[in-house]
């Protein structure tokens, strides 16, 4: 059995800052923990938008707190997200992702990250072979 605590955990190596300071993600289950998926709670700070492109990666989101969109590239799309709102990106969805007032949300990905990877200029991580 595995057992973390977010805040001790955001005092750690597994609290991740995004280079141009939209967001910080803290990876509670990594791959290297076997489980094949990871997760998180990520904070997307009010007034930013950041343009994300899982193209190796499945990932569900649910929304703890805080207000904000998401709309898909491909359509132009709106969705208002609020807590208990959960979105899923399901097809590798090209999307934008906007706060209105800082969210928190948690966040499963599979096939699970390492912690280590860098959001490249696309929005994507590289695929795990790559990590």
């Amino acid at each position: 059995m595995i057992v973390r605590n977010l805040e001790a955990a955001r005092q750690t190596d597994r609290l991740v800052v995004a280079e141009n300071g939209n967001w910080d993600s803290t990876r509670l289950v990594l791959a290297d923990d076997g489980m094949h998926h990871s997760f998180h709670i990520t904070r997307i700070y009010e007034g930013t938008e950041t343009p994300i492109h899982y193209k190796h990666h499945l990932e569900t989101v649910y929304c703890i707190s805080g207000e904000g969109e998401v709309e898909t590239v491909a359509d132009g799309k709106i969705w208002p997200i609020k807590p208990g709102d959960v979105y899923i990106l399901d097809q590798h969805d090209q999307h934008l992702l906007r706060a209105h007032k800082t969210m928190e949300l948690a966040c499963v990905f599979y096939p699970a990250i390492t912690g280590t990877e860098k959001h490249r200029a696309d929005g994507s991580y590289a695929p795990a072979d790559e990590a």
